[in-house]
């Protein structure tokens, strides 16, 4: 089976209004929010004209980086692709083209991607809501919104500076301890005796809390491991490199690992390091289009050590996503689709929709 040519489409979709931060904090994006970045759409066809392929660059991919992507492809036969090794140079084109690959050979053998990423070791991945900085009582709302939906926890960005213990008493309050928190400063805990006050003065808050993710700055693993031996909950690290995640289990830095790695097979490599150190994982996302969202799915479904709820829930955040059927999220868990291959169908009218030139 021979590729015979890419389609490529440069798209923005809109995020929906109230997904993301109170009004308080609207500040944080006048200069622009990531999910207004733009990705790529490829189609991959081959000369079986009953098989296609689909992907989803990252945002701000370069449309040179996907053309060339596609002239090196073009032409080639799919059977002599390693697909776990890509003829592709550049990492910012790489994993939409991973995912197309994966889409085409799944469904050319009738297997899920999750199965060619090794073995499907499960048919159901644990996911969390998501939200930015908020006041208390708008993230208290936000909580309500989320376990309304099934979810069992949210995950939520912050800043040393903000009402924590009040956004937290919140919610609380609001849908019980049951419910839990990850907290997400992006390293704007700054020090570590900065995050030991601040869980120190948690109290009884504490068993609403998942984890610390990043509370530091990520390249200082020493005050990790110090964070550890000091802190009463659990501490993560959000990695993408094999290197990285090597490190941190090396040194018994983290409890917990949120890899992001921009490809499927590097986080499935890179989650089994963590399982041989008995780190648990989730994978981390960004409001993706649909198309990367599965990917994540079916790498998780792949990965025995990602057994922790992850922020897949992008298609609670846009305005639209760009397939055809969303993907199915009950009771706080995303089904891996049954169909071979990615296991989702491109809405083209969609993708025309929100084309930007």
């Amino acid at each position: 089976m021979k590729i015979t040519h890419v389609d490529i489409w440069k798209v923005v979709v809109p995020i929906k209004p109230d997904c993301a931060y109170s009004k308080e904090y609207e500040s944080e994006i006048k200069n622009g929010a990531f999910w207004d970045v733009p990705k790529h759409i490829v189609r991959i066809h081959t000369d079986d004209s009953g098989i296609v392929g689909i992907g989803e660059t990252g945002r701000g991919c370069p449309g040179e980086h996907v053309k060339l992507a596609a002239e090196k492809l073009k032409g080639m036969e799919v059977e002599e692709i390693d697909l776990h090794a890509l003829p592709i140079q550049g990492w910012s084109a790489y994993g939409a083209f991973e995912m197309a690959l994966f889409d085409i050979v799944g469904k050319q053998l009738g297997v899920t991607a999750a199965r060619l990423l090794g073995a499907q070791v499960r048919d159901k991945v644990a996911v969390d809501y998501w939200t930015s900085r908020r006041t208390p009582e708008d993230l208290a709302r936000k909580a309500k919104e989320g376990k309304a939906l099934g979810f069992h926890g949210i995950k939520i960005k912050c800043a040393l500076e903000d009402p924590n213990i009040e956004r937290l008493q919140a919610v609380a309050d609001a849908v019980g301890t049951d419910f839990k928190v990850t907290v997400d400063p992006n390293c704007r805990f700054y020090q570590p005796h900065h995050t030991i006050a601040f869980a120190d003065a948690l109290g009884d808050l504490r068993q609403i809390v998942a984890v610390f993710e990043d509370p530091v700055p990520k390249d200082n693993l020493d005050w990790y491991v110090m964070l550890r031996k000091k802190l009463q909950v659990p501490l993560a690290l959000h990695l993408g490199s094999g290197k990285a995640v090597y490190q941190a289990v090396k040194r018994d830095a983290v409890d917990i690992l949120n890899i992001s790695p921009g490809t499927m097979v590097d986080f499935v490599r890179q989650c089994y390091i963590a399982e041989q150190a008995g780190v648990p994982v989730w994978h981390g996302s960004g409001v993706d289009l649909g198309i990367m969202d599965m990917s994540y799915v079916q790498a998780c479904a792949a990965a025995p050590a990602a057994t922790l709820p992850s922020d897949i829930v992008g298609n609670f955040l846009r305005e639209d996503d760009l397939i055809v059927e969303p993907i199915h999220i009950e009771g706080g868990f995303a089904t891996v689709p049954d169909k071979p291959g990615m296991g989702v169908e491109l809405d083209e009218a969609a993708v025309q929709k929100y084309e930007v030139k």
